[in-house]
């Protein structure tokens, strides 16, 4: 062991309880199974010692180790459920890469494929198809006439359901064979066999597109921000809005209680806003007179910015309201937010008219 594994091991008693060196000895020379890697790589990791330390002390990359554990893990499961001496014999000696594979399906699926594998001698890649037909299989609503839930008879159906959709005979007969080969009842290889005498093609009915897309622009994804109410306002109403903080790649914000929320678009300097709240006004009660007719805005204050600059307007408290002023220099009056943003209401002519796609396209 490393001077750091040492070290690891005194300052960490649970690391102590396990011999270490000896596992790690191991793991280096490679002494026993395969299983045992994978044991003694998942008794280090819960004894604290990481990945990298365990690859520095053995030449187990990350990835290898993830992989016998976890194949180990499955070992111990098709073991307990039953597998022929054959699949265990195999699996005792190699198959690591398979049986992580198998990770994704129940205990008694894991064993039944694992057979499969053995009685058939797949590699790791036709032991992927076959996982993949076995999990897909398990999604169905009714198990198909003349197929059963044997990995054989899984495989078996894929293939019939394919070679069906066929009108090119050399892949037909291609998914036909395949088909045979798998069909571990009689009734399954009956199916298989028609399709040697019935050349109907079923058309192939494809899944629909999934409705994906994907944010590129940081204003296309809103932030949600919380309303303290309509002017006239007090100190107190600022005060009583919770600091919100947002969670994972899309801004997700969690609140108990009562309150008032509105979604703003991602421009740079709402996202640059460090806790920005909103409140509610008439255009003509700004201090700035707008152009156009008077209506409601929305008014978004970053309660985070208490310095003042003469290039900013600042909502401040004057005889228990709250108010939006400019100032010329640093005012006496305790400065509550910067105003960041003012946003009028999106013009629309008639509401019922834009619902209409065709009308919008014109």
């Amino acid at each position: 062991m490393t001077e750091n594994s040492h070290d690891d091991a005194a300052s960490n008693p649970d690391k102590a309880e396990i011999n270490a060196s000896e596992l790690f000895l191991n793991l280096r020379r490679k002494q026993g199974s395969w299983v045992s890697w994978g044991q003694a790589c998942q008794a280090l990791q819960k004894a604290g010692y990481d990945a990298q330390t365990i690859f520095e002390e053995t030449g187990f990359e990350p990835i290898q180790q993830n992989q016998v554990i976890v194949g180990a893990q499955v070992h111990a499961t098709i073991m307990a459920v039953g597998v022929s001496e054959a699949t265990k014999a195999l699996f005792d000696r190699k198959g690591s890469d398979i049986l992580y594979e198998l990770r994704i399906l129940t205990q008694p699926e894991r064993a039944a494929t694992a057979d499969l594998v053995q009685e058939k001698g797949l590699d790791i890649d036709e032991a992927k198809d076959v996982v993949k037909a076995v999990k897909d299989f398990s999604r169905l609503g009714a198990i198909p006439e003349g197929f059963s839930q044997h990995p054989g008879d899984v495989v078996a159906y894929q293939s019939w359901k394919q070679a069906r959709q066929k009108s090119d005979l050399q892949e037909r007969s291609r998914l036909i064979a395949k088909g045979l080969r798998f069909a571990h009842s009689e009734p399954a290889r009956k199916q298989i066999e028609k399709l040697l005498t019935d050349f109907a093609v079923v058309p192939n009915k494809p899944e629909p597109l999934l409705p994906l897309y994907r944010l590129e622009e940081d204003e296309f994804l809103p932030r949600i921000i919380p309303v303290v109410g309509k002017f006239p306002l007090t100190k107190t109403d600022l005060q009583a809005v919770p600091i919100l903080e947002e969670e994972d790649s899309f801004g997700m914000v969690q609140f108990t209680g009562t309150g008032a929320w509105v979604s703003v678009p991602g421009w740079q300097v709402i996202r640059l806003a460090e806790d920005p709240v909103a409140v509610l006004e008439i255009s003509d009660r700004l201090p700035t007179q707008l152009p156009g007719r008077a209506e409601e805005v929305l008014i978004i204050v970053d309660r985070a910015q208490r310095t003042w600059d003469a290039s900013s307007y600042f909502l401040i408290e004057e005889a228990n309201q709250l108010h939006i002023r400019w100032f010329t220099e640093t005012p006496e009056a305790a400065i509550l937010g910067r105003i960041v943003l003012i946003m009028r209401p999106k013009k629309v002519l008639d509401n019922e008219y834009t619902k209409d796609p065709w009308q919008m396209e014109e």
